[in-house]
């Protein structure tokens, strides 16, 4: 029993209590680790990453001037490069005198076209009345050669009978004339058969005059005939002719229609001029950061040529390459807390936005080929990208590149 009081004081001893806590903390210690460590995936494999504008020169030409250097800040639509615009300007001005010779042809080509409508219908309507005119000649030619023919009928029947007339009056004279030998017809008698029978010669000679300018007024009459045939034959080609004349305005208005998409192209040619000599001239489209700046006054430099780049630190995010078994649990959304080395560990809060479609090897230049016999199972890392939280770098100090440590709150 006198043992009793003194093991109570040794259980009671602020030794034991202190130890009994250490142990309890402890235990809380490594159940609050282990429920963490479940709830998080962390790793070193992570940097910042950023926007990065690579600015080329849009034309070739010499560098006049250089306005940036290296490490300083700009804002957008700041001069970065000039190049000489001499040779440019020579282009804009012959592409405004090659629009405005353009211009003039369209014009006068358009002007031609109701020209062209009045010339067609014009000589349409006197081709038709020459054609008229030719067959009215043809006709009365025609005419002519009947009316011509129908005398000259008349003239050889005229001429039958006076010859018929003739004969019988020379009869009558040569027997009269032995009558008169024997005093049979007295003298008047036969002077007036000799009259009669020189009559009717005289008639037979006129009716063969007759028929001699009867057949000359047939030949007569033939050659107008052929005149105005070769006349209606000219007025019918002249008829054809001015019938095209649908085709020929046909062909002035196409003229004119080329001529004015040829302005068009001469305008597209000033405006390509016009932003060449605008692109003399290179400026920043972003505000950000001048880096690697390879342009110097002087310098001859091609279109598409880079000059610098320019990086915006406004938005910037993480890279953080996961091993592929820590991606169970993760999700987009999930909240991530960031760890910079360069500014001694501090905190920046972010989530994640998106886990990329591959893993890293995948995407590297020489993919990693597994169909062999000496497969060796190896640990992919996946890219996932951690958007950080706006205003918690007001100074710009986060820099593409730098290393981080992510970890990202599954749980």
């Amino acid at each position: 029993m006198a043992d009793q009081p003194q093991t109570t004081s040794l259980v009671r001893s602020p030794r034991v209590r202190i130890a009994g806590a250490i142990v309890v903390v402890a235990v809380l210690a490594v159940i609050a680790w282990i429920w963490l460590a479940a709830g998080h995936e962390t790793t070193d494999d992570a940097q910042l990453d950023a926007h990065v504008t690579q600015i080329a020169a849009r034309v070739g030409g010499t560098v006049l001037a250089v306005h940036v250097e290296d490490n300083q800040k700009v804002d957008a639509g700041t001069v970065l490069v000039e190049l000489d615009p001499r040779d440019y300007r020579v282009a804009v001005d012959r592409a405004r005198a090659e629009l405005a010779d353009s211009e003039a042809t369209a014009q006068a080509a358009q002007s031609g076209v109701p020209v062209a409508s009045t010339e067609s219908s014009s000589n349409v309507t006197t081709a038709r009345g020459s054609v008229e005119q030719a067959a009215s000649g043809v006709n009365g030619a025609q005419k002519e050669i009947e009316a011509a023919r129908a005398r000259l009928t008349t003239a050889q029947a005229r001429l039958r009978e006076t010859e018929a007339n003739a004969a019988k009056a020379t009869r009558d004279v040569e027997r009269l004339r032995g009558l008169l030998a024997k005093d049979e017809v007295s003298q008047q008698q036969f002077d007036a058969a000799s009259a009669t029978a020189d009559a009717q010669r005289a008639a037979a000679d006129s009716a063969r005059s007759q028929i001699t300018e009867a057949e000359a007024g047939i030949r007569v009459a033939e050659s107008k005939l052929a005149q105005a045939q070769a006349g209606s034959q000219q007025a019918q080609a002249g008829l054809r002719t001015a019938q095209t004349g649908p085709q020929q305005v046909a062909a002035t208005r196409a003229r004119a229609a080329a001529a004015a998409a040829k302005v068009q192209q001469s305008k597209a040619a000033l405006e390509q001029a016009e932003l060449n000599l605008q692109y003399t001239t290179v400026k920043a489209p972003v505000a950000g950061i001048v880096s690697r700046k390879t342009v110097e006054v002087g310098q001859i430099v091609q279109a598409g040529q880079p000059l610098l780049a320019l990086i915006p630190l406004e938005n910037v995010w993480v890279i953080a390459n996961f091993k592929e078994t820590q991606l169970a649990d993760m999700r987009p959304g999930q909240k991530a807390v960031v760890e910079v080395d360069a500014l001694d560990g501090k905190r920046f809060t972010g989530h994640v936005d998106s886990i990329a479609a591959a893993t890293g090897a995948r995407f590297s230049l020489l993919p990693p080929e597994n169909a062999t016999g000496n497969y060796v199972k190896v640990v992919q890392r996946v890219p996932v990208k951690i958007v950080l939280d706006p205003g918690q770098d007001p100074e710009h100090r986060l820099r593409p590149g730098l290393s981080v440590v992510p970890t990202v709150y599954t749980k």
